[in-house]
């Protein structure tokens, strides 16, 4: 009998609970289903343990859970309204874009403080369908996680007034060193070899193939190098 009770009581706060999840979800705006940032992924990690502790155990008071859930709705609420109103509040509890990518060259310091690796970065270009570091003017990890790219130019998807006269060429490259680690398959692959590759280097003066934090070979077997100190000063000014 207690069985059958407790079983009640957890369908009763399903069917509750669901629709003021739904109610408080709108309530709180697309921010917190879609971009996520990290107040809002933060409140909903709360509004879950919130809510599956109510389910789960039959002992807990089903009110004080309906009136956390909206209480934090009303807290998210507020914040949203006072990171408008103050923009350092609105730093404070976003991160700001960090450069990970400029003219080409990875930004390594930043991409140290975010814990994003070589493949992290490169995934999320191809996620972009950019298959070449070296059309990249810039790149920048949002506060959200997501990836924004800029490509040069020169690079930038044809326009519909010019596709009568330019046809964009297919554009891909093959990593061959990795975080100063040369990528023997692929340059097997390619049907090249590791002296073919140290001489590109000498070309561009770089004789230590510990300088290069990532090398790439396009479709013209031309040597794309970022190395791990490069003489530019990537600044892109955008701030929240």
């Amino acid at each position: 009998m207690e069985l059958f009770i407790d079983v009640v009581k957890v369908l009763f706060r399903i069917i509750t609970i669901l629709p003021l999840m739904l109610f408080v979800t709108l309530f709180m705006g697309k921010r917190s289903i879609g971009e996520l940032p990290v107040f809002d992924f933060l409140v909903i990690l709360t509004l879950g343990s919130v809510v599956g502790a109510d389910i789960a155990d039959p002992s807990v008071h089903h009110l004080p859970t309906v009136g956390a859930i909206i209480a934090i709705a009303l807290l998210q609420r507020l914040i949203a309204w006072w990171k408008i109103k103050n923009h350092h509040i609105g730093r404070l509890l976003s991160f700001e874009p960090t450069l990970v990518i400029y003219e080409g060259q990875f930004h390594i310091e930043n991409m140290y403080k975010i814990h994003y690796s070589i493949d992290n970065v490169l995934q999320m270009l191809r996620e972009k369908n950019v298959f070449r570091i070296e059309d990249v003017h810039f790149a920048l990890i949002e506060a959200n996680g997501e990836l924004s790219v800029k490509l040069k130019p020169a690079k930038e998807a044809v326009k519909v007034e010019d596709v009568a006269t330019v046809r964009p060429k297919t554009s891909i490259e093959y990593s061959v060193i990795m975080d100063g680690r040369i990528q023997q398959k692929t340059l097997s692959l390619l049907g090249l070899d590791e002296a073919w590759l140290k001489e590109e280097l000498l070309k561009k003066d770089i004789i230590h193939i510990q300088e290069v934090f990532y090398a790439a070979i396009n479709e013209e077997n031309k040597l794309h190098v970022s190395l791990r100190n490069s003489k530019l000063s990537p600044t892109i000014p955008i701030f929240h």
